[in-house]
């Protein structure tokens, strides 16, 4: 799991600001680092074929409705990173209206440099 440097300070100073926020995000997490795919709070973003290694990681669908959009991609060793990208505070349907997809638009054309370091 990685997070995105430009978008950093805002994304972990709005989880912070509220520990049920951290709570969900780690949840998540965990969920995914255990392997465990839960549709209802990570799924892929395919709104076209462009987007297809977008995901958004869905917290308090019911209430507060916050986006974290992710990339996935393999790094040059094959390691596999899924990297926080976007915040989305509120989306406010349950349809991807011209926000969100403007949004997971823009996280499909980062292309980010991963350094590894091989295991020794």
């Amino acid at each position: 799991m990685c997070i995105d440097a430009e978008n950093e300070k805002e994304i972990l100073r709005f989880l912070k600001e509220d520990p049920a926020r951290i709570k969900k995000f780690r949840q998540i997490v965990n969920l995914l680092i255990e392997g465990i795919r839960n549709t209802e709070l990570y799924d892929k973003e395919d709104i076209d074929s462009g987007c297809k290694d977008v995901t958004a990681m869905k917290m308090f669908k019911k209430g507060q409705n916050i986006r974290l959009y992710c990339k996935e991609q393999k790094g040059p060793l094959g390691t596999y990173y899924i990297i926080v990208s976007e915040l989305l505070k509120k989306k406010k349907s349950q349809k991807n209206g011209n926000t969100e997809k403007t949004l997971i638009k823009k996280v499909s054309n980062y292309d980010y440099e991963i350094k590894e370091r091989p295991e020794e």
